[in-house]
Parts: C-alpha cells; structure tokens; sequence
C-alpha cells in the first residue's frame, strides 16, 4: 500500500496532462482533505494510509475528465462557509465573494432588506443573513433545482431567507420597499463560449452562465427597471458583470435615473461591479 506522500505524487503525475502542476497538486491536497482527512503537511509526511482508496481514485478520475471538483464533492467555499453545490447550480466565485464583502462594508442600516435575483446556491442571501443576523432577505431565481440546493444551504447554515421562484424577464419583482438589490445574472455571450475552460462549459448550467450576442445586458437592464419600483428612496442595487460590460452598465443604470453610480473592480484589476442608488 502506497504511503501520502507515493499516492500523492502518483495523483499530480496523472492529472499533469490535463492540469498545469500547481493546479494538479491543489486538486490532489484537496481530495485528500476530503477522502483521507489529511492536511498538506500531513500528505506530505509520508502517513501511511488506513481508508479505503477506491472512492479517492474513483474521485481523481473525474477530476482528470475535468469535472469540477466542487461538483465531485459535493461542495464549494464562500465566505469562510461551506456551501452545498449540485451541477444544478454554478459554482460560487471569488468575485462574488467581493460583490458580498462590497455589500456588507457599505451597509449602513441595523436591518436591512435585500433581495438577491438569481440565488443559485443562495450563497449571497445566505451569506448577508448571517453577516446582518437582523436583515430580512430574499432570494429569487427561476431553476426550481436551483432553489432546492438553496433551500438546503439556507437549513444547513441556520439562515434566515425566503426564497421564490419566477422568472425575472417576464415576472415583477415580488419584494417592496428594498434598502439592497443584488443580482449575478447570466452575463457570458455566445461569443465567448470558445474562451471559457472545458469543465465550465461542460458541467456549469448554461442557463446560469450564457446570454444572447444580440442583447447582453437584457438582465441588467430588466432588473434595473424593476427595481426602480421596488428599491426605496436612496436603495441600492448593487450588479456582479462581464468585465467587457462595465462603462455600457454604468450608462444603463445612470440613463434609468440612479445616482452615483461606480465601477468596481476585483482583485485582478477587472471592471467587476457596478451599482448605484435610487433617487
């Protein structure tokens, strides 16, 4: 039987044709957390191994076949959590992990309330509820499979959100008198399907990710004049988007009628967030 340190320089060489290096050996410490419940010292120390592999290898095999480990397991982090994610749902994001800290740092109110449209796994509205533990939050999306994984997060984490279904093209807003709006809505063209990595457009739910070329901003622009209606005087509506969107968001929402409104970029220096506020 292989110790750590043989099983996971066996596992980076086998996923070296697919991933580069260091990629290949993050996923390897990660299943071994998972599987082995080893720690990257631990790997490496050369413990010998009591559980059982099979699952280990089985796991490592879709991950050569570019299945996204969060899908594997079963699971995803997000704001020092851990998130329960299903191929029904993307996987959260770092980015978005910036569109929640940007929230959280400009609230000024005890107990806000927010809606969050296009939950997925509900990451954001869980997320703000227990960051504000007196806010009242929602969160919408069209996949019923979608609100299920939600649903779940939200009794699994101890969060309190109401979660609804509709589609926001052709559904009002259900919620007044919002103090914050926040969307990630499906901004990836067509277009650019050919630059995005092969376990993404694969196994991620297109109807989470892909928008048409003829019209990219039709969820900006549909939730911004939405939520002229439902966001309170001086609310806010805070948006995740395509970096190559961020001056033509801007113009939408300052068109619309709101007020000052900014570009935010992520940690990576891209045009990442645009919000602004209600009259």
């Amino acid at each position: 039987m292989p110790s750590s340190k043989e099983l996971f320089l066996e596992s980076v060489t086998e996923l070296s044709s697919t991933y580069p290096k260091q990629e290949a050996e993050s996923l390897v410490f990660w299943l071994f957390e998972h599987f082995f419940n080893f720690r990257r010292m631990e790997v490496l120390q050369d413990k010998s191994i009591q559980d059982d592999k099979a699952s280990f290898l089985e796991a490592l095999q879709k991950v050569k076949q570019e299945v996204p480990i969060q899908y594997i397991l079963g699971k995803a982090p997000f704001y020092g959590r851990e998130f329960k994610v299903t191929p029904a749902v993307l996987i959260p994001r770092n980015e978005t992990e910036e569109l929640v800290h940007l929230i959280l740092k400009e609230n000024r109110l005890p107990a806000p309330k927010i809606l969050d449209i296009g939950t997925g796994t509900g990451c954001i509205p869980i997320t703000l509820a227990l960051e504000i533990p007196e806010a009242k939050v929602f969160g919408l999306d069209v996949s019923h499979e979608a609100l299920k994984v939600a649903m779940e997060n939200a009794m699994l984490l101890d969060a309190a959100v109401d979660f609804h279904q509709a589609d926001i093209l052709s559904a009002d807003i259900p919620y007044p008198d919002l103090d914050i709006l926040v969307s990630n809505p499906p901004y990836v063209r067509e277009l650019e399907k050919a630059q995005m990595q092969a376990n993404v457009l694969s196994h991620e739910p297109h109807l989470a990710l892909f928008v048409s070329d003829e019209d990219p901003l039709i969820f900006y622009r549909t939730i911004a004049e939405k939520g002229l209606k439902v966001l309170k005087p001086g609310g806010t509506l805070y948006f995740e988007i395509n970096e190559a969107f961020g001056q033509e968001t801007k113009e939408l929402m300052g068109a619309l009628g709101y007020e000052k409104v900014s570009i935010y970029q992520d940690l990576n220096g891209k045009d990442r967030i645009v919000y602004g506020c209600t009259p």
